[in-house]
This record gives structure tokens, C-alpha cells and sequence, in this order.
């Protein structure tokens, strides 16, 4: 479940380090899709 997750994200939500976000000055839902993206991602590698 959470590798096709992890697909669906990289091809639905935008990434933020491609951009050159500073987390510093995040705002706070993008700091929500961060934390998202990478508990997601965290999961799928651990399975």
C-alpha cells in the first residue's frame, strides 16, 4: 500500500527540493507535505 502511495505522490504533489525551498521559510502546508511525503516514503522502503 504504502509503494503505491509513494508513486501516487511523486506524480501527484510537487517537490519541494527541485524547487530549492529553504525548510527554514516553509510555509506551514508545505511543511505538511514534507512530513507527509516523508513518512510515506519511509514506510514503502521499510516493507
Amino acid at each position: 500500500m504504502y509503494k503505491f502511495l509513494a508513486k501516487l505522490n511523486k506524480i501527484l504533489l510537487p517537490s519541494f527540493t527541485k524547487q530549492g525551498l529553504d525548510i527554514s521559510k516553509a510555509k506551514k502546508w508545505q511543511m505538511a507535505i514534507i512530513g507527509y511525503r516523508a513518512f510515506v516514503t519511509k514506510r514503502a522502503l521499510g516493507n
